[in-house]
């Protein structure tokens, strides 16, 4: 950590020069002394990725940024401070805790939290922003969270950690036991020291081989931001055997949709299905996530339009955690016909369950992308091939 970046000058350039090229910038000779052009243009690039990601610290003055990829690993504010909404209690030990960004809320529900890096610069410069956030209830340990938490005398409400998830040997990893921290092999000693334990993975992880990894699941949270899926929440109670139960939630402000199922009711009760009626409901990246396809025809009272194609329909509108459409019409999927029809128009494609790619319809159809029209490609409860041609509500 570099403090001559921290000099009033120094700020203010990096504030006033967000726009610069940073090519540019990196060739010219050195702009101050104690400070090479390379961390100038480290320290760009990173507040950057913050403006939208972390807006708390993109708008505080004086805050030291680390490499962008730790801001890359980091959860996004509007994820943080869900997750902080789930629990709470004393104390919380963060094992992986990186830039802060959870522990900055977790420090809201909890009277102390402590944060492990292995990276120390990493953890240097998150306890020097704690400092400028005035967060006051923050601890702060460099090094390996496993080795705090095997030395320490405490136990803790809660413990957190956040894997990471790549290795040098295989890139992306999606089993919990290749990751760092390793939790699958390391549970007996995360349940000695607490009852109640969070993991966050990367939305790549396989729900059901997440399950098999770990012991005690109680809740898993499927989280996603204006419908892209950012991350998956594990929380497991020390010797609960009850039923998982999967909580799905799309953050998109102040109408945030929610989801909930007992996982073990979506392979027992079986939905209604039908042709398509008068709306069509598309489920959101959350819930196509979670696997819950029969629950949201069962709690909703919708008819599915097919085993495989995960859209449904209803006579009457209602509210829906998803994208809502009148159908217009429906046309039996024929080349001809449909190239008649919409060649040189605008429509947005989608397709569930179907056997052609959305490029592909586009380009044999000669349909441009955009416009108000909505197509969906998919197969109905006949197993006929159909385009419904759809209205968005």
């Amino acid at each position: 950590m570099n403090k001559a970046i921290l000099k009033p000058v120094v700020q203010k350039f990096i504030d006033v020069n967000l726009r610069i090229d940073i090519n540019k910038l990196i060739l010219k000779s050195s702009v101050f002394e104690g400070v090479t052009n390379k961390e100038l243009a480290e320290q760009i690039i990173a507040k950057l990725k913050c403006k939208d990601k972390l807006p708390t610290w993109f708008k505080l003055k004086n805050v030291y940024f680390p490499p962008k990829v730790s801001i890359e690993q980091a959860s996004s504010e509007e994820t943080a401070k869900y997750k902080s909404s789930l629990i709470s209690g004393k104390n919380i030990v963060d094992l992986t805790g990186g830039f802060g960004v959870d522990d900055f809320y977790f420090s809201k529900q909890f009277e102390l939290v402590t944060h492990c890096e292995l990276n120390k610069e990493l953890s240097e410069i998150a306890e020097y922003n704690f400092g400028k956030l005035s967060i006051k209830n923050c601890i702060f340990f460099k090094g390996d969270g496993l080795d705090f938490l095997q030395n320490s005398k405490e136990k803790f409400d809660w413990i957190y950690a956040d894997p990471g998830r790549r290795t040098e040997s295989k890139g992306k990893v999606f089993l919990l036991k290749d990751c760092f921290p390793n939790v699958p092999d390391n549970l007996e000693l995360l349940f000695f020291k607490s009852e109640n334990v969070m993991i966050k993975t990367s939305p790549l992880v396989d729900i059901s081989q997440g399950i098999s990894e770990l012991n005690y699941v109680k809740e898993i949270h499927v989280v996603a931001v204006k419908n892209e899926v950012k991350e998956l929440l594990w929380i497991m109670e020390k010797d609960f055997e009850g039923e998982i139960t999967i909580k799905t939630i799309n953050l998109v402000g102040e109408k945030n949709q929610k989801f909930e199922f007992m996982l073990s009711n979506e392979g027992v009760e079986n939905p209604k299905y039908s042709n398509q009626l008068n709306y069509l409901y598309e489920p959101n990246s959350a819930i196509l996530k979670s696997g819950g396809f029969n629950q949201v025809s069962i709690q909703l009272s919708l008819d599915k339009l097919h085993k495989h194609s995960h859209l449904y329909t209803s006579e009457k509108l209602i509210n829906f955690p998803g994208r809502r459409f009148k159908v217009e019409e429906v046309i039996p999927f024929q080349n001809k016909v449909l190239k008649k029809r919409f060649v040189g128009t605008k429509a947005n494609i989608t397709t569930r369950n179907f056997p052609k790619k959305v490029e592909e319809l586009r380009k044999s159809l000669n349909i441009k992308d955009g416009g108000e029209v909505y197509l969906f490609f998919t197969i109905n409860y006949c197993d006929e091939k159909v385009c419904l041609v759809c209205e968005k509500v």
